[in-house]
């Protein structure tokens, strides 16, 4: 489990794959997140170098998000595969971030956390941008989704860069 000053973090598990479904088929998210089956939700819940949240507000215990990332031990990667808040606008998506930027580099130990964004996911982008992640680069027409081939941009953050800034 991780906190936060008003989130929870709790590790998911198989009763908790249908409010993940959930968030991922929301309207709001739907465009932007990947949306994964009950089969793949179990594998990731079962898989030592995944980890899938619950993100839930302290006080009310409501589950509000949730977010998968994959661990590349060798490399020391942190990939955020996906996340999502359902409370927009409220300060949940930094508090989150900074919680995971903390788990990535101070707890895991990783050199490196990254994550792609859809380029017409303007909302995501100025968001990353405004937590100082990197640009990297763009892979073009890297995903076909229901309105096209879509490209996907490249954010991350290094070990070096997230202690210079804390």
């Amino acid at each position: 489990m991780m906190e936060t000053n008003r989130l929870l973090l709790t590790q998911a598990t198989p009763e908790d794959i249908e409010t993940i479904m959930t968030f991922e088929q929301d309207p709001d998210n739907r465009k932007f997140v990947f949306r994964g089956t009950y089969e793949e939700h179990l594998r990731e819940i079962d898989d030592p170098n995944v980890g899938i949240y619950v993100v839930r507000k302290k006080e009310s215990q409501q589950a509000i998000g949730f977010l998968i990332y994959d661990l590349d031990l060798e490399s020391e990667r942190f990939e955020l595969r996906r996340v999502a808040i359902s409370e927009k606008n409220q300060g949940f998506g930094r508090e989150l971030f900074n919680r995971v930027f903390k788990h990535a580099f101070e707890e895991l130990h990783m050199n490196k956390l990254w994550l792609d964004v859809y380029h017409d996911n303007e909302v995501g982008i100025h968001f990353y941008e405004s937590l100082g992640m990197v640009r990297e680069g763009v892979l073009r027409q890297n995903h076909k989704e229901d309105r096209g081939m879509m490209d996907q941009i490249i954010y991350s953050v290094l070990k070096d860069e997230y202690f210079e800034k804390k």
